[in-house]
């Protein structure tokens, strides 16, 4: 059964897990929608497959398909990944899911924010969006957990925590006027604190240009463990990153985290942002209200945006040397992983996103007896 809990996680001795922590499952959304996948999505859909097999070597997987192409979801993905049909607007799991929350008896609940397509009618990505809004209760249901279902406008790619109190957000992202701006800085954190078991808040002032929604931090930074974070990095002055990111190594390399800190950051490579060509747009669907795409359109690429599982950290590829500096490094951070690279992600990319976006971590309820205080 689930419920819907009137309390917050914080009340209720709930925290934010690490997205390195144990893991009892992963789900995606199959893509389909023709004005954001070109061709019919078809080829998004192989690297869907792809990422959802590499996934699969490390825990249970759970694709979500329409209807329509259940069928074909059921008959190109293997055996070992679970397929089921809900209906939804379109694939970005990790925005429109729930954020997983665990206390320390093993019990795992779900957080539900409000989903409105990055921003609504002002500036957002598509319309309607209502299906997305409730595919965080759907796989609650399904999962059989507890649900909050939190005021504020927030999507999981825009929060980065480390299972110990701290998070790692935007404020071009939760402060845009087309989430949370009205609501005030000091607000919308003790909202955050609520929902997500919260000491310490550290704002980043933006996120990448060419990053659709509205700066999210999955592009820029992530926690590898308490204490440690990966940041996307360039040395290339005619990069449009390079002062984002050495603005965001100041900022990190300065605060303090939950457990008063400091923050060890380690430096891994992105390469240029893409460019959509005049193919690539002419496969799309063109429809009012869902975000232009035109040849020419750039795009944020970024290895940040991997999945760590509990065997592997699946890494997106654009080609090229930087594919290998970036697993290179990776591994070193993960040295008792696997790195899986899902060659030519620049496909899940052209969509607006990568690995991390698609992906929708469930986090595996276990005891723990000797966190510090």
């Amino acid at each position: 059964m689930s419920r819907t809990l009137a309390s917050t996680p914080r009340e209720d001795g709930f925290r934010a897990p690490g997205e390195f922590e144990p893991k009892a499952g992963c789900w995606l959304i199959w893509p389909e929608r023709p004005d954001t996948w070109r061709l019919g999505a078809k080829p998004a859909q192989k690297l869907f497959a792809r990422v959802a097999s590499a996934i699969a070597q490390s825990e249970p997987v759970t694709v979500i398909a329409s209807r329509r192409q259940w069928q074909n979801a059921r008959t190109v993905l293997p055996d070992a990944v679970r397929v089921v049909e809900m209906s939804t607007n379109d694939s970005w799991l990790r925005d429109c899911g729930p954020n997983f929350v665990v206390n320390d008896r093993g019990d795992v609940r779900g957080v539900d924010w409000t989903f409105n397509a990055y921003g609504g009618f002002d500036g957002g990505l598509y319309h309607p969006w209502d299906r997305d809004d409730l595919v965080a209760r759907k796989v609650l249901e399904i999962e059989r957990m507890d649900r909050y279902r939190a005021p504020i406008i927030a999507e999981g790619g825009g929060l980065q925590c480390d299972g110990e109190g701290t998070l790692i957000t935007t404020e071009q992202c939760l402060l845009n006027k087309n989430r949370n701006g009205h609501l005030g800085k000091p607000e919308v954190e003790r909202q955050l604190s609520d929902y997500l078991g919260l000491e310490t808040v550290i704002w980043l002032p933006r996120g990448f240009a060419f990053d659709e929604t509205d700066g999210h931090i999955d592009d820029v930074c992530c926690f590898v463990r308490p204490g440690v974070v990966a940041l996307s990095w360039t040395d290339d002055r005619n990069d449009p990153q390079y002062e984002i990111v050495r603005e965001a190594e100041d900022i990190l390399l300065s605060s303090r985290d939950a457990r008063g800190r400091r923050l060890s950051v380690h430096r891994i490579p992105h390469p240029l942002p893409i460019e959509m060509t005049a193919e690539e747009s002419e496969g799309l669907d063109h429809v009012e209200h869902t975000w232009s795409r035109p040849a020419g359109n750039r795009i944020a690429a970024s290895y940040i945006n991997y999945y760590p599982g509990n065997s592997v950290v699946v890494v997106p590829e654009f080609g090229g040397e930087l594919d290998r500096q970036a697993k290179a490094a990776l591994a070193a951070l993960f040295p008792n992983h696997e790195i899986v690279g899902i060659p030519n992600s620049r496909e899940i990319l052209l969509g607006g996103g990568n690995v991390a976006c698609i992906t929708l971590p469930v986090y595996a309820g276990r005891r723990n007896t000797t966190r510090s205080e």
